[in-house]
């Protein structure tokens, strides 16, 4: 007999386990559980649950009610005990079910797929021979139910990589689409190629990011969701009237927030697929007048922008007002007379590189890159500062200070200019076991661009 002093033995609620993949099946994934349950009216079922000498007898499931509904009496509740043994009861308790008229009852707890998480079913599927974890890590592009996710996969999983697809597309209900990420990348515009495990082929997705909107096809451009803090970070480096040159544009996870901040920017990307959704981006948010949008090689684009913006600079437009404030304005004032905008500056502030597996060999572009402008009266003015260069960059070195001397050393070589003392290193993320991604800033030295 059951004394009371020790705690009910732990329901098995594991699902059962396949003994081959091939026997995937949602229907596979059943488990009857027998249980105790004491039949009560529903007005006292809150009050029986505050019971001090049933407590440790309930029944304490993640996600299953301790009190259902008696489906052969409207008006009574069922409580649910720990056991299926009435012997496994103190005598205290049963003595006060018994004083209150109540009756104990059998009852039959169903689990169903459903009731499992993502990574209790693979832990199911999977062999016990795979990895310690289950590979239900991934990331998603897209919102409203029109998300796209994608997983990395390690070799030891791809045997399962549809189950693994179909059971995360399952059990997440604002996915559509999930897609493995292949170890190729496309080798002239490079974004990862992947291939479809679940869902629709669809990969059309709109993501929010920095108070924009941003549509474009995931399976034809670069997007990493994780870097929503990265971007923000280094666009808050950035003042209104800035002009900033990014070189590595993609669809415009920096161009556009920087817009919005008030700055004027030049996008520019190898990619035409990036550059159709970017100039898509900037007509939908209403940047148009804000941000340029160019699709070259990037050391091509880096020798020639600067006289583009000399010779060609953004009217100057003030500050970045909503569609909103724009129409409260024209209600309080009366129409005038459009006057020419005033010629905006001609100096580049910001060149941002975020072509981290290469970028770095794009730098000797900037290699007298005023040579054209060095003896125009006012270029002493307009550059009393050189641009600040953001490069993003992978290494090998783990440890902050290896990570610096590596960089820095790369960098100094691709300028034929030592930067060893200049500038600021910025840890990103860890891609890898063994890679890091950092960003670099550091002004542009004036022997390099003279």
């Amino acid at each position: 007999m059951y004394s009371g002093k020790q705690p009910l033995s732990i329901i098995n609620t594991r699902p059962p386990k396949l003994s081959s993949v091939n026997q995937f099946n949602r229907n596979f994934f059943r488990k009857d559980i027998p249980l105790l349950a004491v039949r009560v009216s529903a007005p006292k079922a809150g009050i029986f649950l505050k019971t001090p000498v049933l407590k440790g007898f309930l029944l304490h499931i993640p996600k299953v009610k301790t009190v259902v509904h008696n489906e052969s009496n409207p008006q009574e509740r069922l409580v649910l005990l720990g056991t299926a043994d009435q012997e496994k009861l103190s005598p205290d308790a049963r003595t006060f079910i018994v004083q209150e008229g109540l009756e104990i009852v059998q009852y039959l707890l169903t689990l169903d797929y459903d009731y499992w998480t993502t990574d209790e079913i693979l832990e199911a599927v999977l062999p016990e021979n795979t990895s310690e974890g289950t590979p239900t890590s991934f990331a998603t592009a897209g919102h409203l139910g029109l998300c796209v996710a994608h997983v990395n996969l390690k070799d030891e999983y791809l045997s399962f990589k549809n189950i693994i697809g179909q059971v995360i597309l399952d059990k997440n209900p604002n996915i559509k689409t999930v897609v493995n990420k292949l170890n190729n990348i496309h080798t002239q515009f490079r974004f990862f190629e992947m291939e479809l495990l679940a869902g629709v082929p669809e990969y059309i997705v709109t993501v929010n990011e920095s108070g924009c909107k941003f549509t474009f096809d995931f399976s034809k451009v670069y997007w990493n969701s994780r870097l929503h803090h990265e971007h923000e970070r280094l666009v808050s480096l950035f003042n209104p009237g800035d002009v900033v040159v990014d070189v590595f544009a993609g669809v415009g996870p920096f161009a556009l927030p920087a817009a919005k901040r008030g700055c004027v920017v030049l996008a520019n990307d190898l990619n035409p697929e990036s550059t159709k959704w970017a100039q898509i981006n900037v007509i939908n948010n209403h940047l148009t007048d804000r941000i340029r949008i160019f699709c070259e090689d990037g050391a091509t684009f880096i020798r020639r922008i600067t006289k583009e913006v000399w010779e060609n600079p953004f009217p100057e437009s003030g500050e970045v007002r909503s569609a909103t404030q724009q129409r409260r304005e024209l209600r309080k004032q009366p129409v005038k007379q459009q006057t020419p905008p005033r010629q905006g500056s001609k100096r580049i502030s910001h060149f941002v590189m975020n072509l981290p597996d290469s970028a770095i060999s794009f730098l000797p572009s900037f290699k007298n890159m005023f040579s054209e402008l060095k003896n125009h009266p006012e270029f002493p003015e307009v550059y009393q500062n050189m641009p600040v260069v953001h490069c993003y960059c992978f290494t090998r070195e783990l440890e902050f200070e290896a990570a610096n001397i590596d960089i820095r050393n790369r960098v100094s070589t691709a300028l034929n200019c030592s930067i060893e003392d200049s500038g600021v290193l910025h840890f990103v993320r860890r891609v890898a076991p063994n890679k890091d991604m950092y960003c670099i800033s550091f002004a542009l030295p004036q022997e390099v661009l003279l």
